[in-house]
């Protein structure tokens, strides 16, 4: 069982991370969050554990207007970062 909050056109790191945390109750044990800035650049940070533990690895930098966030829920495997399936994409609208 994984959740996912996408925004678009909008400040997007706090909203992502908002409902990130508002997933979190159903015992999610990674999470991440991929974030553009419509300028050329673009953040993907992952973390396991609780959404906390993604929010410190975050820096003020890490903006955009445009992200998805992920949590994963281990129904198999381990606590791995390389589990978490959030990657970067780069897509032509972004680009």
């Amino acid at each position: 069982m994984c959740g996912i909050v996408g925004v678009v056109g909008k400040p997007a790191k706090d909203i992502i991370l908002n409902g990130l945390t508002n997933l979190e109750y159903r015992g999610y044990d990674s999470a991440g969050i991929y974030l553009n800035d419509l300028n050329g650049n673009e953040y993907l940070t992952k973390a396991v554990g609780r959404i906390s533990n993604l929010k410190e690895k975050l820096t003020p930098d890490e903006q955009g207007l445009v992200g998805i966030g992920h949590t994963r829920w281990a129904t198999h495997g381990k606590q791995l970062l390389t589990m978490l399936t959030l990657t970067l994409m780069k897509l032509s609208v972004f680009t």
